[in-house]
């Protein structure tokens, strides 16, 4: 029976290697397609947690999916076991290193692991968003070594992960997913792969898929920098960027809103676009707007202190010694998602300063243990009071939006334009 049958049958076997935001969702989807799913990870605690039915991620309730998952899934650390799956799935971390290049660590031992047991038949897909020619290049390469051919002997294909956490109009299942393959039997074995679970659209090669990814990211990014600049311009100007968005958006073309904030945060528009930056030396070539962008976008928490520090001023005390609450941790409102946050730049910029950092969010009880910002671990939310010289407000969950921010009489610096009204302590940033 080929790969093709044994999809549309429902027989085949998939692997999902990395179960975090993006992979534990889609591991979910093919459960719930019918598949036979195992789901691997380094993370022994995930594994533990998981096998007890419990979710270590906010807005997944695996409650809701026990029926699909009873009997098809399981979730293990045993990289043995990618010898008895059909379909293997890469949805590992792709950080940047210190000198803000792609550390490709994760992906090259995740491939080294998949070659030790590689076989005839089977599918590889990278999901992880990357530079163009990784898939052909780099894991083709190591897979390779194995002595089977990428085509011939196995089949290989990249294909983009789109996951928006906690987006309410949008799901795993709902996302239309960009496949590319690495020759025409790759791309078909993919596509039919996806089509079990949602809408797919294929392009021409790995390369474009890998491509179209970077520019989905690349294309807000940029657009961000735009409005960043602009409040930072129109602050000079004594005007609000917040109505000038609202008004503008009321065109119904040619303008999409996007909003301004304390600096980029998450795992992709912080990340992704730098992999194209990097790539595009190989080739003798300067992507000066995606630089530009994200050097405005990167300074947004130096011009946050310098607001921080000018409202401390203006009611007569210095940064150093202030207590400041600083609300929100995670990077996008109403998830418990906090990497690459602004709001741990900020925290360390502002004790760098002398300042006493508090922080408060509902959805990071606990800040967990992390490569850049390890000083900060396991220090503990706190409630929003009035006990502070400066509240800052970085994350709009929609618990801050509840608070009466006003009555605490102390200065707010609001980030995210979450307190709506005019009032003397309330300052935009």
């Amino acid at each position: 029976m080929t790969l093709i049958e044994k999809i549309r049958m429902k027989s085949a076997r998939i692997g999902v290697i990395g179960l975090g935001y993006v992979g534990l969702p889609l591991a979910i989807e093919f459960c719930r397609a019918g598949f036979s799913v195992a789901g691997l990870d380094i993370d022994k605690t995930k594994i533990a947690l998981l096998n007890q039915g419990k979710s270590y991620i906010h807005h997944i309730d695996l409650a809701k999916f026990n029926d699909a998952l009873s009997g098809r899934f399981i979730a293990s650390s045993d990289f043995q076991l990618l010898k008895e799956v059909d379909c293997i799935l890469i949805a590992v971390p792709t950080p940047l290193n210190r000198n803000r290049e792609p550390d490709m660590t994760y992906i090259v031992e995740t491939v080294k692991a998949i070659s030790r047991t590689l076989h005839k038949g089977q599918m590889i897909i990278l999901e992880s968003t990357t530079y163009p020619g990784t898939t052909d290049e780099l894991v083709r390469g190591i897979l390779e070594t194995t002595g089977l051919r990428a085509g011939d002997d196995f089949y290989l294909a990249f294909s983009p992960e789109r996951e928006d956490p906690n987006n309410k109009e949008f799901s795993t299942g709902t996302i239309p997913k960009v496949v590319g393959g690495y020759t025409p039997a790759c791309l078909e074995s993919a596509m039919t792969l996806y089509d079990s679970i949602v809408p797919t659209v294929a392009v021409s090669s790995t390369k474009v898929a890998e491509a179209a990814k970077l520019l989905e990211n690349i294309y807000r990014s940029v657009n961000i920098a735009l409005v960043n600049e602009l409040k930072m311009l129109f602050d000079k100007m004594g005007i609000d960027v917040w109505e000038v968005i609202e008004a503008a958006k009321t065109k119904p073309f040619g303008f999409q809103a996007f909003y301004p904030g304390p600096g980029l945060g998450g795992h992709c528009i912080p990340i992704d676009p730098f992999y194209l930056t990097w790539k595009a030396r190989e080739y003798g070539f300067s992507t000066r707007f995606i630089e530009l962008a994200g050097q405005i976008n990167t300074a947004m928490p130096d011009y946050v202190i310098s607001r921080v520090m000018k409202v401390l001023n203006d009611h007569c005390k210095p940064v150093k010694g202030a207590k400041i609450l600083i609300c929100g941790l995670a990077y996008k409102a109403d998830v418990d998602d906090e990497r690459e946050s602004p709001s741990y730049r900020l925290m360390e910029k502002l004790e760098e300063l002398g300042s006493i950092v508090s922080y408060s969010d509902p959805y990071i009880p606990v800040i967990r243990s992390s490569r850049e910002y390890a000083r900060f671990a396991g220090r503990k939310s706190v409630p929003v009071t009035a006990d502070y010289d400066l509240i800052l407000i970085v994350t709009p969950h929609s618990f801050f939006k509840e608070v009466d921010f006003v009555a605490f009489g102390v200065p707010v610096v609001d980030t995210r334009n979450i307190v709506k009204g005019k009032w003397p302590m309330i300052y935009r940033a």
